[in-house]
């Protein structure tokens, strides 16, 4: 079965409500959308969202790269040969992660659809559901008690708390939680490189009665070398996140003294479904955990990672809310949200449909 067109455009996603990192606060998203229709009428989408700060690539060079020759003369081609033709865009595209995602996706959801089966069911599904964390932004104690609250009453039972400008607050915010709902939420913190290793060792000290699920990416990328001072139990309990793009990034800290013991896979920093299963697969040789994040996304490509996320044994976490705060959308479906666990559900391709 042949391609028969491929159109790609851009989008501005107003969030519901702005929130706050270390260093940024957003209020609206972009997202690149890639539509890729066989001969007999099936329409594959894919979505990127890359962050520039990480991966160097904005949504506006994602957009002139599925607009130019190399992606029209996709057209022609057949879609079983789909890893094939996503080897060739990667090469083609090789310092593009956002640009190598949409096709990567898009290519997938068409495959999926023309066999008739989920893509999580290609690859074979280990994992039925799973809780996912949501998130909290950088703010005051008391907005972060309402906002949990907020969650609490959704059913949600994971909060990541993002951190990173001031560690003192940040273990005040932290305490706070854990002290008004103890058990109801599992707590994972998330510092955007924004801590220095005093910083983190103070946090952790502080923190210390909290039984913190994990902590992502605490140092600036540069700084891993850092984590050695930290003991083996504590490195067990860190993500790797900006530090860790793609599998050749795996590999390096796969070796030991291994400085993380969690490996944050996003879609949008390696560049697709393909590039996100070699992570996977080295990072089990390493005995690795895998937790799967994301930017703001549309639930194409939330969805897609769910897939992948799905089709690995060492999935552990998994925080895909990304598309939660967004108050708008180019499809709905995709997966099922239910009191705080995502699941796919079972239909063919990507499983989304396009709003009209």
């Amino acid at each position: 079965m042949k391609i028969k067109t491929i159109r790609s455009y851009g989008r501005n996603l107003a969030l519901s409500k702005p929130y706050s990192i270390a260093g940024y606060t957003f209020s609206e998203v972009e997202n690149v959308f890639l539509e890729i229709e066989l001969e007999n009428g099936i329409i594959g989408i894919g979505a990127a969202s890359p962050a520039e700060e990480v991966v160097g690539e904005t949504c506006t060079q994602t957009l002139q790269n599925l607009q130019t020759d190399f992606v029209q003369n996709l057209i022609g081609r057949d879609i079983r040969h789909f890893r094939q033709l996503i080897y060739e865009t990667n090469q083609a595209f090789s310092n593009f992660p956002g640009t190598q995602a949409a096709l990567d996706i898009a290519l997938h959801d068409a495959f999926g659809q023309y066999l008739g089966i989920p893509i999580v069911e290609f690859y074979g599904q280990k994992i039925k559901t799973l809780s996912t964390s949501v998130t909290i932004g950088i703010m005051s104690v008391a907005e972060t008690l309402n906002e949990a609250e907020a969650y609490r009453k959704l059913g949600f039972k994971v909060l990541k708390v993002k951190t990173g400008e001031n560690w003192q607050e940040d273990a005040e915010r932290i305490l706070k939680l854990n002290e008004r709902y103890q058990n109801q939420f599992k707590i994972r913190v998330d510092a955007n490189q924004g801590y220095s290793l005093e910083d983190l060792k103070n946090f952790l000290v502080v923190t210390k009665s909290v039984n913190l699920e994990l902590i992502e990416q605490p140092l600036p990328v540069g700084d891993e070398h850092e984590l050695l001072k930290l003991n083996v139990k504590t490195r067990k309990l860190l993500v790797a996140d900006e530090s860790l793009k793609d599998a050749r990034y795996t590999l390096q800290f796969s070796q030991e003294p291994q400085l993380f013991g969690i490996f944050n896979v996003k879609l949008m920093k390696c560049g697709g479904i393909l590039n996100a299963f070699e992570i996977a697969n080295i990072a089990q040789q390493a005995d690795i955990e895998l937790f799967w994040g994301c930017n703001d996304e549309s639930i194409v490509s939330i969805t897609a990672a769910l897939h992948t996320a799905f089709a690995c044994p060492t999935t552990k976490y998994l925080d895909l809310d990304g598309s939660f705060d967004l108050a708008e959308d180019v499809v709905k479906g995709g997966f099922v949200l239910e009191n705080g666990y995502l699941r796919l559900n079972g239909k063919p391709g990507l499983g989304v449909k396009m709003i009209e």
